[in-house]
């Protein structure tokens, strides 16, 4: 018959797994020590990287978009506030606020042109038109950085992607997935008829035309009735290239 373990066995079990958890806890402790001195250096390191390339940062924007990069990695905000360390060393969150504050200004300009739906390339092109006298370089990563802190105003900027392009939306308007699938047809030539959307989509025409008076109502296309072939052509200036920079010199 086996014997069973008596008290002092028990006893010394548990002793052994407390040393046991011990251990494990002081090992954890020291890493977690080992880190926050190793981000501490970083952070240091990267202070006097920012020192060093002040110009750099504001001025190139491949430069700037790689020193974002650097600071995700350790986890450093520049754009966390307006007001500290970052602003006052390096003037980058005036840089995005004010960068914010020309996009909502082209959004409203264009709304009346493509419903509060602008494509990101166009967006950008309209914000280079405005700070050319400026000399600071904007990509269109610096413009999906200024819109991502235009959310916290509850503004309802938003970047979506329709097909391979990226869009601003500045209205509260919700794109379904018929939406989409028109306005990335259209991306082609600009414009849309129901016979194209039917064959190309296999579509039913009252899908099509229900789909087409929405967009419509939402001020995100234009109908064309004056064709010589009768059929009407449905304009999305929001992917046409024929409205880009309508307004730009405003």
């Amino acid at each position: 018959m086996r014997r069973r373990p008596g008290i002092g066995g028990l006893q010394t079990a548990a002793a052994a797994r407390d040393q046991y958890r011990l251990l494990g806890e002081n090992v954890a402790k020291l890493r977690t020590d080992m880190m926050k001195e190793q981000l501490a250096t970083f952070r240091s390191q990267l202070e006097e990287f920012a020192r060093k390339h002040k110009n750099d940062i504001r001025k190139n924007p491949a430069f700037r978009a790689q020193f974002h990069e650097m600071c995700a990695k350790i986890g450093v905000d520049p754009l966390a506030s307006n007001k500290g360390f970052w602003a006052e060393l390096l003037g980058i969150g005036d840089f995005y606020y004010e960068l914010g504050v020309q996009i909502i200004e082209v959004c409203m300009l264009t709304r009346s042109q493509n419903g509060g739906l602008i494509s990101l390339q166009e967006l950008c092109n309209h914000l280079r038109q405005r700070r050319k006298k400026d000399r600071e370089a904007v990509t269109e990563d610096d413009c999906l950085r200024a819109i991502s802190k235009l959310k916290v105003l509850g503004s309802g900027f938003e970047v979506i992607t329709i097909g391979k392009k990226r869009f601003v939306r500045s209205v509260p308007t919700e794109l379904n997935k018929d939406h989409n699938q028109i306005l990335e047809l259209a991306q082609g030539q600009g414009f849309v008829t129901v016979e194209e959307v039917q064959r190309r989509l296999s579509w039913t025409s009252g899908r099509v035309i229900d789909t087409l008076e929405t967009l419509l109502e939402e001020g995100l296309a234009m109908i064309d009735n004056g064709n010589k072939d009768g059929k009407c052509q449905y304009w999305f200036p929001c992917v046409s290239s024929v409205y880009s920079f309508a307004g730009s010199d405003t």
